[in-house]
């Protein structure tokens, strides 16, 4: 079987809560619902964006069970079950094989310690030790690889490793990954603002923060790709990319809380971020409102 599981348009979901701090499972549903209406086909659940790491492993399952529910066959659910505790992590990955998730995916073990590469080939065998499902290596900068696509050609070799979420900036790096393997390896985009430059460089398909606020927008982008206009693939990365800013210019490190914010405004009750992310003021709200009516979103 070939290695390339996933592709197309995955938003990195946002994780809902309600007023408790529970997972709001009817925010979940209508999220999804609203994505698959937009021709989404697969979610990233509790990663950088659903904020997982932050989360109890009890909120992490009930968050993965609501995801599978809803997703009903109707599209694929990667569980990103990466957590600083690796037994929490092994934990996730027993839970998400046994509720039937689609794929599995991982950070490295911490963002404060540099692993050497035979330590990563380690953690990410430990994982697929215990799973049946496709394996997705989360690789970001903060991984602290000094040579990722041969770190890659290892990784690769393991059972049920089947590619990388690529989130770097480094296109360079992201093909000559891609010709790993004979080209059987998934490769999937995670900058949102060069989804389009992934996708030449052969990326299979990205995820991504803003791809909750704009699925339609993204989709569109995607199928022109496929089509070869890249003209109009090209027009939609620049219009997405001036609401990226703007997201990012209202939130910090990232954009989790804007996007949270903005979802809020469009209707679905996502709540805010985790603590200790500061409450939007009413001002703060109009102007982010404002800001992104002027790039076309609609509320």
């Amino acid at each position: 079987m070939s290695n390339i599981r996933f592709s197309g348009v995955m938003p990195a979901l946002v994780t809902p809560f309600d007023e408790q701090g529970h997972v709001n499972k009817k925010a979940v549903s209508d999220l999804m619902n609203w994505h698959f209406s937009c021709g989404i086909k697969g979610f990233y659940i509790c990663g950088s964006t659903g904020e997982g790491p932050t989360l109890m492993r009890s909120t992490r399952m009930e968050m993965a069970e609501i995801a599978v529910e809803t997703a009903k066959n109707r599209g694929v659910v990667i569980d990103h079950i990466g957590a600083p505790n690796s037994t929490d992590t092994i934990e996730l990955v027993k839970h998400a094989t046994k509720i039937g998730v689609d794929g599995i995916s991982s950070l490295a073990p911490t963002y404060l310690f540099n692993y050497t590469d035979d330590e990563l080939v380690d953690y990410y065998r430990r994982i697929s030790d215990n799973t049946d499902k496709p394996v997705i290596v989360y690789a970001t900068t903060a991984m602290g690889v000094s040579d990722l696509p041969k770190l890659m050609g290892r990784l690769i070799e393991i059972p049920n490793v089947v590619g990388v979420k690529f989130t770097i900036h480094n296109y360079f790096e992201m093909r000559k990954i891609k010709e790993i393997n004979g080209g059987d390896i998934n490769v999937i985009n995670g900058p949102d603002e060069t989804l389009l430059c992934g996708l030449v460089m052969g990326a299979d398909g990205g995820i991504g923060t803003t791809y909750n606020l704009m699925p339609d927008w993204y989709v569109k982008l995607y199928e022109a790709f496929r089509s070869n206009d890249i003209t109009l693939a090209r027009e939609y990365q620049y219009k997405m990319n001036h609401v990226t800013d703007a997201l990012m210019r209202f939130s910090s490190n990232g954009c989790i809380k804007a996007t949270k914010i903005a979802l809020q405004m469009k209707g679905f009750d996502v709540g805010g971020a985790v603590y200790p992310a500061h409450e939007y003021s009413k001002d703060e709200r109009a102007a982010l409102k404002a800001e992104l009516q002027k790039f076309g979103i609609e509320f």
